[in-house]
């Protein structure tokens, strides 16, 4: 089965499984890449949402396994536990699930220098809108290539793909996908 027909299998299925909407935010946030990390009150600030709520998702989703604690100067900080037999599936559906598993990797290859790409709107926002933006930074970006493939893209997912470009743009809430690391 094709990507793209798993996508849209995908979808519906991942909506009636995760009905609570903090749950799908921490998910997204901490299994679309990594690397990704975060604290209660920052986790409550980035979502707009109470910290009772971040809370009791963080509370659940350590509990099962899914997430690592650890304490850096008076803070827990919470990320993905990449060892649990399960991150390498969950991390694949998110990825599925959002529609970037082969946009970021075709971005990658052939955009120029990439630096960061981070999930924007309605999505790092945990809301299935059906619209896909990314906030692409770099030097020497192959904006003309990049918004070509947003196009081929959005055709292919059924889902309308916005590429950004200048981070200046808004003020965005985002989840990073890829970042060169310094």
């Amino acid at each position: 089965m094709s990507t793209f027909v798993t996508q849209i299998l995908i979808d519906p299925m991942l909506d009636s499984l995760i009905t609570s909407k903090t749950r799908l935010k921490l998910l997204i946030k901490f299994f679309v890449s990594a690397s990704n990390q975060g604290h209660l009150r920052g986790l409550a600030e980035e979502f707009q949402e109470s910290t009772n709520s971040i809370r009791k998702e963080l509370n659940q989703l350590s509990e099962a396994g899914y997430l690592e604690k650890r304490t850096e100067k008076n803070k827990i900080f919470y990320s993905a536990n990449t060892s649990h037999s399960l991150f390498g599936p969950l991390q694949q559906l998110i990825h599925k699930f959002l529609g970037i598993d082969n946009l970021v990797d075709q971005i990658l290859e052939k955009a120029g220098d990439i630096q960061e790409v981070s999930l924007v709107g309605d999505y790092a926002k945990g809301l299935d809108s059906g619209t896909i933006e990314l906030l692409v930074l770099g030097e020497d970006v192959n904006q003309a290539y990049l918004l070509q493939l947003g196009e081929h893209v959005s055709l292919k997912l059924g889902k309308t793909v916005h590429l950004h470009f200048d981070s200046a743009e808004e003020n965005f809430q985002r989840i990073i996908l890829y970042a060169v690391k310094k």
